[in-house]
């Protein structure tokens, strides 16, 4: 069977199925009413695996784009959700398959009991209208199954060329629907193009209106919006390092960042630090960790100090069981990335802030990448050469920072210990409600916020099901997540008139359209986020239209460390795999226009690089690298990759 592209908006309901009864149980084969009275036992006692759990999962070839909620399905075989469902879509499939799934306990593999089938070319067909039917669910190989078990169901798909100018009208308001947080008008914004600019760094970019652009300084801004804060400082952090410094430049410029921040608690302020807890650092033995974040050496930074750090895992329960940190599922392969500072201003331009943080190396020295020796700055450079980008917020989108932290706090971080009261904080600082900026100034911006998290970490989600639904969350196998990063770069994917520009430290992604010639199971990768295909669609679109369109990608030439690792190697062939899933789209679309041209003529990725010449004064090293090596190479070249940390897109 054909499969056919589904590049939209899909909207569901599952409203409820009969007859699905579990039939690797005892209990799933005999009278309802005799199962019902022993499931109820079972979970009334603990023994046994009481009721039944289901839920339902809309899949498109290999990948789950939408799932429900679990729920207690009795023996009798009858089943309630009634669960609006929503989800982009930019696959390919012969049909859309409603999958019944058994939960099982703890960390085993969910089982299917059966699926129905919707073919895609029907739903391309209804033209936006909404198919509601009971389907039949089947077995393996489409057979009947015993009892004949149905899914009721009502689905709908909207195309992106139908959905008016939000397909390819330019971004326009900018709202991204379905988030959890609305978007903010009134707000004022500073952008920063890496952490720390030297003086000497002025480059001649001329501005729209007139006049120059002047590189901000991020760091020093940090410092003096935390020098400045009167009630609360609030961090979220990856990793948190204290001893750097943040003033460089200026007289004055040698407290470090842990100083400053004991300094501020001393004086009153509430500090409060959420710092990831990497498992693989443990204190007194291996303080650095793995992943070299330093957590360790943070919270005994700051012990015994009023400033109070918290290193939060990723752990998270199943079936009431809370998964103990040190198991080597999420805890492990999954980090809060967050970076955020939030502090207080005074009137009458106050307002709670939220400043990116990354990293700066001056006077220091950072350099992983090589394997035959530890590069040192008494042996010399080079330095790994770090592009991040930062912003600073102010106005009603600073409280939406503010409220992402505290709802954190409460769930990882202690209660409503420690916490400003925010009612009383209004009347010192500018109300949520109050624009920071005029009528008619051009530096009014609009501002939304987007995040990935899930409620495991984090309180506020809203109960009930249409709430959940209006606020884009979706279902997992134990828990919500928010992921409205995703959606908004979907959202202005499809809005895009002419040209993206990305930056961004990993680009791997659309597993489920993966090539799978050589063995490989994308399903067993996981790189399932579709940002990918959408760019490689759009393209696509304005190939069929006969209109110029170009996407530019640039990323570092292998993620930081040694490049010849097997988790990095790993890293690297799932980004050539996503490539070249996106240059496929892209070189079939041209052969049937019969257009004579390079696909990277329409998506090119960039790699930067940093060669130094040779200056007076420079450091010399008093020892040198062994020839041969790595190191000892890239140093007589006096280049190096430039790594690109930022994660950022621009479309017009």
């Amino acid at each position: 069977m054909a499969h056919l592209r589904l590049h939209g908006t899909i909207n569901a309901t599952i409203v409820g199925a009969d007859n699905i009864h579990d039939r690797s149980r005892h209990t799933g084969i005999v009278p309802g009413f005799l199962g019902n009275i022993v499931q109820g036992v079972q979970e009334t006692t603990g023994l046994g695996k009481g009721l039944s759990r289901m839920y339902a999962a809309i899949y498109l070839g290999s990948a789950c784009i939408a799932r429900t909620r679990t729920i207690a399905v009795p023996a009798a075989g009858s089943a309630q959700w009634n669960e609006p469902l929503r989800a982009y879509c930019a696959h390919h499939a012969a049909d859309v398959v409603i999958s019944v799934m058994i939960e099982q306990l703890g960390l085993n593999d969910d089982t299917v009991l059966g699926r129905a089938y919707l073919p895609a070319r029907e739903l391309l067909n209804s033209n936006g209208t909404t198919i509601h039917r009971w389907f039949d669910v089947l077995g393996a190989d489409r057979k009947k199954l015993p009892d004949g078990p149905k899914i009721q169901v009502q689905i709908s798909f909207r195309d992106v060329a139908d959905q008016g100018v939000s397909w390819g009208g330019g971004v326009g308001s900018g709202v991204v629907p379905h988030t959890f947080f609305s978007q903010r008008p009134g707000c004022r914004v500073t952008l920063y193009q890496d952490a720390h600019a030297s003086p000497e760094f002025d480059p001649k970019i001329q501005l729209d209106g007139g006049g120059l652009y002047k590189p901000g300084h991020c760091w020093e801004d940090i410092y003096d919006a935390i020098s400045n804060a009167r009630h609360l400082v609030y961090i979220t952090a990856w990793s948190m390092f204290p001893h750097i410094t943040l003033v460089r430049d200026r007289d004055g410029a040698q407290e470090t960042l842990g100083e400053l921040l004991k300094r501020k608690a001393g004086e009153g302020v509430h500090v409060l630090l959420l710092v990831w807890n990497d498992i693989s650092s443990i204190d007194g033995l291996h303080e650095v960790g793995v992943m070299d974040t330093r957590d360790q050496l943070t919270a005994k930074y700051f012990r015994g100090s009023r400033v109070q750090c918290v290193l939060c895992p990723r752990n998270w329960s199943v079936r009431g069981y809370i998964i103990d940190p040190k198991t080597p599922v999420d805890t492990v392969v999954y980090s809060h990335h967050q970076k955020t500072i939030t502090v207080d201003q005074e009137l009458p331009e106050s307002s709670s802030g939220t400043l990116g943080t990354g990293q700066a190396h001056s006077n220091d020295f950072s350099q992983i990448n090589f394997s035959d020796e530890d590069a040192t700055l008494d042996k010399g450079g080079p330095r790994t050469p770090w592009h991040d980008i930062h912003s600073k917020v102010e106005g009603a989108v600073a409280w939406d920072v503010l409220h992402n932290f505290e709802r954190r706090w409460m769930k990882q971080g202690g209660g409503k210990e420690h916490l400003v009261d925010l009612v009383a904080l209004e009347s010192k600082v500018a109300p949520s409600s109050w624009p920071v900026t005029l009528a008619g100034d051009h530096e009014a911006w609009s501002v939304q916020l987007f995040r990935s998290i899930d409620s495991i970490s984090t309180v506020g989600f809203p109960d009930s099901m249409e709430a959940a639904y209006d606020a884009g969350l979706v279902q997992d196998k134990h828990r919500v997540f928010e992921r409205s990063i995703q959606d908004a770069y979907i959202h202005a994917i499809r809005a895009a008139k002419s040209f993206i520009y990305i930056e961004n430290q990993y680009f791997a992604g659309s597993s489920f359209q993966w090539k799978t010639h050589d063995g490989i199971d994308p399903a067993d990768v996981g790189a399932c986020q579709q940002i990918p295909r959408e760019l490689s669609l759009k393209i696509v679109s304005k190939i069929e239209a006969g209109e110029r369109f170009a996407v530019y990608v640039v990323v570092p030439m292998w993620s930081e460390g040694t490049p010849t690792g097997r988790y990095r190697q790993a890293m690297l062939d799932n980004q050539r795999r996503t490539m070249a899933l996106m240059y496929d789209d892209i070189a079939v679309a041209l052969q049937a226009k019969k257009i004579d041209a390079d696909p990277r003529d329409y998506l090119t990725f960039f790699c930067l690089g940093n060669r130094e010449a040779k200056r007076e004064g420079e450091h010399e090293p008093a020892k040198r690298p062994k020839d041969g090596t790595d190191y000892a190479r890239a140093q007589k070249a006096r280049r190096f990759m430039i790594y690109v940390h930022s994660k950022m897109m621009i479309a017009n």
